[in-house]
Formats: C-alpha cells, structure tokens, sequence
C-alpha cells in the first residue's frame, strides 16, 4: 500500500493515462511512508489531511492544499522515523506548489 502524490497545472481526469496532459510533478518514491503516517491521522478531526484516502484517490484544489499546509507541522511530529519524514516534507513541497498557483490540484493515488 502506498500514496503517491501528482501536481497538476489544471483538474486531472481521474484515470493515470488520460491525466498525463496536466501533469507537473510527481511523487512516486515515498508512498509506504506517506501511508503509515496518513493512516495515523484520526478521521474525525478537523483538517485535509485526514480526508486523504490511503486505499482510494483524493484530489485537493490550491485551497485545500493551503489549508492542508498548516497541518503538516503535526504531521511531522507523527513520523516515526528519518523515512517518514522525508515523506512528509515531500507532501510539504508539493502542497506549497501547488497553494502557490490557483487552478493546480494535487492528486493522492492510494493503493
């Protein structure tokens, strides 16, 4: 199980070949980390981050990236280990990137 994460300049289509025309960025090395430090996340707390689905896809506008942006301090106190958070730091870059532009969207593919 894993979750990668793909920057895109505009709404992807939800299917992997169809979305490549708005692909950015993407990262593809981290997901097993990500996933074990996502799936730590209580649901029913406020926040983006926990509605990212770990078995599923989760897509984020600018805005939610923003918001999620201010979750990733605790995210970071989660880690476990240097390979967490060398995930979660990834997860940072990506969310600023995509906050920094309207019209991106960042898509979490699950396993």
């Amino acid at each position: 199980m894993g979750v990668e994460i793909e920057l895109h300049v505009d709404r992807p289509v939800l299917d992997w070949d169809r979305s490549r025309g708005t692909l950015i960025r993407g990262s593809y090395e981290h997901g097993d980390e990500l996933a074990d430090v996502l799936l730590g996340l209580d649901e029913t707390q406020q926040g983006n981050l926990a509605r990212v689905d770990p078995y599923g896809d989760t897509l984020f506008d600018e805005q939610q990236a923003q918001a999620a942006l201010r979750e990733v301090p605790d995210l970071l106190q989660r880690c476990s280990g240097p390979s967490q958070t060398v995930a979660v730091l990834d997860l940072e870059r990506l969310l600023r990137s995509c906050s920094q532009t309207p019209g991106r969207y960042l898509w979490f593919v699950g396993d």
